[in-house]
């Protein structure tokens, strides 16, 4: 029995020494493994799942209240099934065409295709690639849900999945790549965007306008305004607040000082948006409804996502009431040229986006507050580089959506039928009563 004894604790000790120095060799055998930092992986990985709340219960929400109640299920039901299939699409090749290698610097390689050889710690950063593709396939489906809201209450189902989900391989993934994949723009242009005010606003809203335009005004456009769900409509907008912490500070993909700088940065862009909106009804002789502060803070928040890393908290602030009262004003023209973008995602989203991107290059001066420029740009040279960027991004994403709805129609009808319009596509579409 002791000898029995003493051969099984020899075998444990023998396992143990093996556990434990068979990775240590594996490793050391591996030159190509490298270690990811577990606190920035972390912060990631947080920063991600804020940024779903943005995406998805923020939006959906934020866009339902101002909605037909007739069609306030519907406009709950598209956010959902798009994100899902926008997120299909990206895992198959939708972040392998804006991050996988570059070569010609307008498409990325194919070497994530399917996500199926992802690094073990993506180039650059010390975050594995998996987290990354993670928290770039949730800004995919932030941009395509913003765009929902233009074609609210007239838009068939199928037409919108299928339209948005090849939008986000077609139009957005090569944006992205331009921007932030080591593409043309970022590199032979100085575009910066850092939070996706152009790669993701700029060409969500553009699109959004047109294919508005495409789709044609509501039977009810010329009716009175239903004054909607305010307290919906604010509680969304409180949503995507708390979520645009998580695309702000997710952007620096480490959890540090250049994280915190954005998250700061946001906040006081969301509060000077929010103010300035109710500022403006106040110098209408308004009262101080839920939805303005709601539409301010949201265009705010718009206004912020290219700079939030580079200027300063006092210059995010007045980002923010810019970009707010320029979304006001955008509104307004909209409607007067009779485009019924219904939920006016092209003034809320397009409009402070490009703003914020053309301020980057006046507020990141360090005379300013600023980061300062880098060595081969100076204030002119980059106002000029966010204006080629911002500009290449409409006019693409003008003409990419253009082509892809009508191709869409050819599978599903644009809009729903004048009788399902008018019946409400909660009761025509989707069986509710």
């Amino acid at each position: 029995m002791p000898f029995r004894r003493a051969s099984m604790h020899g075998a444990l000790f023998v396992a143990a020494l093996a556990a434990a120095t068979l990775p240590a060799i594996a490793v050391a055998q591996d030159g190509s493994v490298e270690a990811s930092d577990s606190g920035d992986t972390a912060w990631l990985l947080a920063a991600t799942a804020l940024l779903l709340i943005a995406a998805l219960p923020g939006m959906a929400l934020f866009q339902a209240g101002r909605t037909r109640t007739n069609a306030f299920v519907a406009t709950l039901v598209q956010p959902a099934a798009v994100a899902a299939a926008v997120s299909l699409a990206w895992i198959l090749v939708g972040y392998t065409l804006a991050f996988g290698g570059v070569a010609s610097g307008w498409l990325g390689g194919g070497n994530a295709l399917a996500l199926m050889e992802l690094g073990n710690v993506r180039d650059g950063l010390s975050v594995p690639e998996s987290a990354f593709a993670l928290f770039q396939i949730g800004c995919a489906m932030l941009a395509a849900v913003i765009m929902i809201g233009a074609w609210s209450g007239r838009a068939r189902f199928g037409w919108v999945v299928l339209f948005v989900t090849i939008w986000s391989v077609v139009v957005l993934a090569p944006v992205m790549h331009w921007l932030w994949g080591g593409g043309w723009l970022a590199s032979a242009s100085g575009t910066i965007d850092f939070a996706g005010g152009t790669a993701l606003e700029v060409s969500a809203g553009t699109s959004a306008l047109v294919t508005a335009v495409l789709m044609g005004r509501g039977s009810d456009f010329d009716g009175e305004r239903p004054i909607g769900l305010s307290p919906i409509t604010l509680a969304g907008a409180l949503l995507l607040w708390i979520g645009w912490f998580g695309l702000c500070g997710g952007s620096a993909f480490a959890a540090n000082d250049d994280a915190a700088s954005a998250l700061i940065s946001a906040h006081a862009a969301a509060c000077a948006g929010g103010l300035a909106r109710l500022l403006i009804d106040r110098l209408r002789g308004e009262p101080p409804r839920a939805e303005s502060f709601a539409l301010g803070l949201v265009s705010g928040l718009a206004a912020i996502a290219s700079a939030a890393l580079y200027v300063s908290p006092a210059a995010a602030a007045l980002i923010g009431a810019a970009g707010s009262a320029l979304s006001a004003g955008a509104a307004w023209l909209v409607r007067r040229l009779r485009i019924d973008d219904r939920l006016d995602v092209f003034a809320l989203f397009a409009v402070p986006g490009a703003a914020g991107s053309l301020l980057v290059g006046v507020f990141m001066a360090p005379a300013l507050g600023g980061t300062g420029y880098d060595d081969t740009m100076n204030p002119i040279a980059q106002i000029a580089g966010q204006t080629i960027g911002v500009v290449v991004v409409a006019a693409w994403s003008a003409i990419g959506s253009t082509v892809i709805a009508l191709m869409a129609s050819l599978a599903f009808p644009m809009r729903v039928s004048e009788a399902s319009e008018e019946a409400g596509l909660d009761t025509a579409m989707h069986g509710e009563r």
